[in-house]
């Protein structure tokens, strides 16, 4: 009987043309591939492969049985997706990291249809910036992130679906408020490390903002607001998870974070991760963040 590992190398091989490239491709090396080929020639009984130069070449007979080896490969490899999918809706685990807003106003809408769809499926939720939720999908602690970049794009080594562009709104007791009809307004904003793309939008506005006040927590910079201490900018993720009562929030034209789905390693996902994913963005669907409230 043919050993499926050995149909596997020997297709790696004439796909990627030398043993060199078929041993990265299947991180082995070359000595185990060289093995693996000579055991399928005893195993056959046929010359499947030549020595040309430096390198190897396959016979009609290597080329034939390579061309059935990548039929069988792929069949087996469908079958097995297929019932790692019908196993893994029905247990499973997916764990999951986003910042705040996210995990406020996105991410119960999605693990409610998870719950009702896969109630098999375990959901675990870790808070974090999307600093931390990439250093995670990196280390092997979750499987999926919610993340937000303005204008900078994402990690190359990271793979990141856009869900959603989530406006800028600039608080304060008045409506129909710009950035440079604040410019000598108190401002609340976040801390120094979180104020780059509000300072960067000001600076085109022409002005450099008077920060009196630092806070990250909306709550804190919404109270401040309506007790007519000042003016600030928040997303309108934030605003939908909270509002205080007697403040006017107007949309900033151009100003804008962009909103991703960040998975890490080559696809395809988990089956329970891809049933998070599906549920998430249908969440985006049915909630549409991205439109001004």
């Amino acid at each position: 009987m043919l050993d499926i590992l050995r149909l596997r190398v020997l297709a790696a091989v004439a796909a990627q043309g030398s043993v060199t490239k078929a041993a990265k491709h299947l991180n082995y090396s070359q000595p185990a591939v060289s093995h693996h080929l000579a055991k399928l020639e005893a195993e056959t009984g046929a010359r499947l492969v030549q020595r040309v130069g430096r390198g190897i070449r396959l016979t009609p007979e290597g080329e034939h049985l390579a061309r059935r080896a990548t039929e069988i490969i792929g069949r087996v490899d469908s079958a097995a997706a297929e019932l790692s999918a019908m196993v893994g809706l029905r247990t499973g685990r997916v764990r999951v990291a986003g910042f705040l807003s996210a995990l406020a106003a996105l991410v119960p809408h999605a693990a409610g249809t998870l719950s009702r769809e896969h109630p098999g499926i375990e959901l675990q939720l870790t808070e974090g910036h999307p600093r931390v939720a990439f250093d995670l999908l990196r280390t092997g602690k979750v499987d999926v992130a919610v993340v937000f970049r303005y204008d900078d794009p994402p990690p190359d080594d990271i793979r990141v679906t856009p869900l959603f562009d989530d406006p800028m709104y600039l608080l304060s007791l008045e409506s129909g408020q710009t950035l440079a009809g604040n410019r000598d307004s108190v401002w609340i904003e976040g801390c120094e490390n979180c104020r780059r793309e509000f300072l960067d939008a000001c600076g085109k506005a022409g002005f450099v903002p008077p920060i009196a006040y630092t806070s990250d927590d909306i709550i804190v910079k919404q109270a401040l607001v309506a007790a007519g201490m000042g003016v600030t900018t928040m997303p309108g993720l934030a605003l939908r998870t909270h509002r205080a009562p007697g403040i006017e929030a107007s949309v900033l034209p151009g100003f804008q974070r962009h909103v991703y789905l960040a998975t890490y390693g080559d696809p395809p996902d988990p089956p329970a991760t891809t049933a998070f994913v599906n549920a998430l963005r249908h969440a985006v669907e049915q909630i549409r963040p991205g439109e001004p409230s």
